[in-house]
């Protein structure tokens, strides 16, 4: 269907590195519903521009490419021309400009479901270029964002039908797959929490397009990554809206006191003097603290103990993780980082292990600005994941150390005060 295709997946921001290889995974069809693992890596790297040229192309496109201008066709050129790469950088620019003017504004904000939306189809289109896919998908996926940017520059309104941003069409023709994560969008539109959820949920939607393309192209293998990143931007979907706390009841305002009414007095006897004020209403009790678990999706490879280790895919989940946590609560007092590993080694070998493991994301909590008291805790292979008991197999084969890679992970134990109001999501950090 498509020429020259693709290398290794990449993250699905334009400024994100390339993500290395992944585990191998068993052959399954699509649609079954089951949940995905960390996929294999998808196939040697393809012909690609020079890094002079390319560096070249974007600094002439941030400088020549007007915001919100009309998408120009990308080259669908095997090996195309400096030039031609340098028009399409230009167009990929012009659309991230055209998001980035929309949240200047003040009046749309990158968190939103239709400006998440914008993004993750233009992060999905530049992500199949510069993997060589001179298909139909990366000119359509970059239409689609801006269809979105146009609709919001117009004055179009968020929840009005016409919002292109409400449909997700599967472009290039892509196949649906599973079933049942279309079904999970669904549920979490409808979600009470949808509000705290909505760049995971509309980045997850893109996704599950981005694998149907690789799927229609390359066949599941290759979709395997995709389905993955799918499913765990909606899993972090419906933490967050399961986190979100209700929307503030509107306040009838009271209506004023009545007028006092004038005194009358006798012309000898004086007036007395006036009642003294009512006193001020009673402080607002403080706000109940609460102390919850999260259990990050993150996980490490075999024997690895700092952020390096975790699995390729994984390093971006630790900060979706962070962004949760940070939405969900209005004050964090105290977060323990519980480190785990699986049974395979000794005892004191785990435990030391498991402590690398929690010291190295409490260093990363603390590069990322969370300023509140961290605590790294080893728990060993004491709390194993309930999937990894029908593990069989004491010696560390590929099989048994891929069957265990559930419990390679950590936790976190959060102590703070829920967020009562709806407040703006802090735009994605670019690593």
């Amino acid at each position: 269907m498509a020429s020259t295709h693709k290398a290794s997946a990449t993250s699905t921001r334009l400024s994100m590195p390339a993500l290395s290889t992944m585990a191998a995974l068993p052959e399954q069809p699509p649609g079954t519903g089951q949940t995905m693992k960390h996929a294999d890596s998808l196939r040697p790297l393809a012909t690609a521009p020079t890094p002079l040229s390319l560096a070249l192309a974007v600094l002439l496109s941030a400088l020549a490419a007007p915001a919100g201008a009309q998408v120009a066709a990308l080259s669908n050129a095997a090996t195309p021309s400096d030039r031609a790469i340098a028009a399409d950088q230009r167009s990929f620019v012009a659309q991230q400009e055209a998001i980035e003017e929309l949240n200047r504004s003040g009046r749309h904000r990158l968190a939103s479901y239709s400006m998440a939306k914008a993004q993750c189809w233009l992060d999905v289109s530049f992500h199949e270029y510069t993997q060589n896919d001179r298909s139909a998908f990366p000119q359509q996926a970059l239409e689609q964002s801006a269809l979105i940017t146009r609709f919001l520059a117009g004055g179009g309104a968020v929840d009005d039908g016409a919002n292109p941003a409400l449909a997700t069409p599967l472009v290039n023709q892509a196949p649906k797959l599973r079933d049942d994560l279309w079904l999970e969008v669904q549920r979490l539109r409808t979600h009470t929490g949808y509000r705290c959820a909505e760049r995971q949920l509309a980045c997850g939607e893109v996704e599950l397009v981005h694998a149907g393309n690789e799927y229609a192209q390359l066949g599941w293998r290759h979709a395997k990554p995709y389905v993955q990143i799918a499913e765990d931007y909606l899993g972090e979907a419906k933490l967050a809206a399961d986190a979100c706390p209700p929307p503030p009841e509107a306040k009838i305002p009271e209506p004023p006191p009545p007028a006092p009414e004038p005194l009358s007095c006798p012309p000898v006897q004086a007036c007395p003097a006036p009642p003294p004020p009512a006193p001020p209403p009673p402080p607002p009790p403080p706000k109940a603290k609460v102390t919850r678990s999260f259990e990050s999706t993150a996980l490490f490879t075999f024997d690895g103990r700092t952020t390096g280790d975790l699995l390729p895919a994984d390093r971006l989940k630790l900060r979706s993780t962070v962004m949760v946590l940070k939405h969900a609560y209005s004050q964090i007092d105290r977060i323990e980082v519980k480190g785990h590993t699986d049974r395979l080694g000794t005892s004191a070998y785990n435990q030391k292990l498991s402590q690398d493991r929690a010291e190295s994301i409490k260093r990363a909590l603390e590069q990322d600005q969370v300023n509140v008291e961290v605590i790294a805790t080893g728990r060993g292979a004491t709390e194993p994941k309930p999937e990894t008991l029908a593990c069989t197999g004491n010696k560390p084969t590929k099989a048994l150390i891929d069957c265990l890679q559930p419990s390679r992970r950590v936790e976190f134990v959060v102590t703070g005060v829920l967020r009562e109001v709806d407040v703006e999501v802090a735009p994605p950090v670019k690593p």
